[in-house]
C-alpha cells in the first residue's frame, strides 16, 4: 500500500510539473535545481547559473520543498521561492524548520534566507569555444529565529552574512557524447551548521574562507548524476572534551536529479553533514521538488 501511494504522489507531482505554465529557452537541466538556502545550483552548492529556465530577455523563476532526514531523528524541512531576471540577476527567499528530535523534545528551529546573485561573465552552456566559465557573485544574508537557544550553545550572534563567488561549466558531450557539468564555489562565511547554531562562536567570530564544488555527469537529457561537497567553519569548538560536541564537519552529498519537463524537476540524494550537536555520522536522505517557469 505504502508503495502504491508513493508511486501515485510521484506521478501525481511530475504531471502537476509538466502541465505547469513555464517559459524559457534553456537547455534541460543545465540550470540546476535549488539549493537548501534558495539559490540555483545543487543541493548544497550553488552555482553561477541564474535561477528560471528565462532567458537574456525573460523573467523566470523557481517554488520548490526539500525534505532532509537524518538518523538521529534530526529532520530539516525547507521550502522557497526564486526569481531570475534576463539571466542577470537572481533573488530568493527559503524559509528552514530543523527538528531537533530527542535532543530538545519537541523544539524547532526556524530560520529564514534572503538571497541575491549577480552574474558578472561568460555564459555557462553556449561559450563553449572559450575555456572562460560563467561566474557570478552571491550574498545570503541568515535569521535564525531562536537566539536564545544558539547563543546558550556559544554562537555569538543569530544573524549572519554569507558572500560567495561561483564559477560554472557545462561541457557539452565531453564524457563519451555525455555533458558534464561543473561547478567551484568560493564562501565567506561565520555560520554554524549552515547558520542553525547561530553564527561565530568561541573559537572566532570573523569570516572565514571556505570552499566548496559540485561535479554532474548527464545520463540522458533529463537526468543529472552528480556529487558536491561543502566544508564549514568549526567556530564553537575549541578541540576540548568539554566542546567537542560542538565540533562541526564537512558536509557532502551524491544526488540524482530528473528534469521530467521544463515544468519542474525532482531531485534525491544520499547525504552527509557529519557531527551535529553531539549526533556523530549524521548520513540521511535528501527529497527535493521544484516547480520552474
Amino acid at each position: 500500500m505504502a508503495m502504491t501511494a508513493c508511486k501515485t504522489w510521484i506521478f501525481a507531482l511530475t504531471a502537476a510539473f509538466c502541465v505547469a505554465a513555464h517559459a524559457g529557452e534553456r537547455l534541460l537541466g543545465t540550470g540546476g535545481v535549488n539549493t537548501i538556502e534558495g539559490a540555483a545550483g545543487g543541493g548544497l552548492v550553488p552555482w553561477a547559473t541564474i535561477t528560471g529556465n528565462g532567458s537574456a530577455n525573460q523573467v523566470g523563476g523557481t517554488a520548490y520543498a526539500t525534505r532532509v532526514q537524518m538518523p538521529s531523528h534530526y529532520r530539516l524541512d525547507v521550502v522557497g521561492a526564486s526569481v531570475g531576471w534576463h539571466d542577470k540577476v537572481e533573488l530568493s527567499l527559503a524559509r528552514w524548520s530543523f527538528g531537533l528530535a530527542d535532543t530538545v523534545p519537541g523544539k524547532t528551529i526556524e530560520m529564514k534566507v534572503l538571497g541575491g546573485k549577480v552574474k558578472l561573465m561568460g555564459d555557462a552552456v553556449y561559450d563553449q569555444d572559450v575555456w572562460l566559465p560563467q561566474v557570478s557573485v552571491g550574498a545570503q544574508y541568515k535569521i535564525n529565529e531562536d537566539e536564545d537557544l544558539v547563543k546558550s550553545l556559544g554562537a555569538k550572534s543569530s544573524r549572519g552574512l554569507d558572500l560567495y563567488g561561483t564559477a560554472t561549466k557545462v561541457w557539452l558531450g565531453a564524457a563519451a557524447g555525455r555533458n558534464v557539468i561543473g561547478s567551484f564555489t568560493a564562501r565567506l562565511t561565520k555560520a554554524n551548521q549552515f547558520g542553525l547554531v547561530g553564527f561565530g562562536g568561541p573559537a572566532r567570530s570573523s569570516h572565514l574562507l571556505k570552499l566548496e564544488g559540485s561535479l554532474g555527469l548527464m545520463l540522458r537529457d533529463d537526468l543529472v548524476l552528480g556529487a558536491e561537497f561543502r566544508n564549514k567553519p568549526n567556530n564553537l569548538s575549541l578541540g576540548d572534551a568539554a566542546t567537542d560536541s560542538l565540533r562541526e564537519e564537512s558536509a557532502k552529498d551524491v544526488f540524482l536529479a530528473w528534469f521530467p519537463c521544463r515544468g519542474g524537476s525532482v531531485t534525491a540524494a544520499w547525504t552527509s553533514l557529519g557531527n551535529i550537536v553531539g549526533k556523530s555520522a549524521q548520513n540521511g536522505w535528501y527529497l527535493s521538488g521544484q516547480w520552474n517557469y
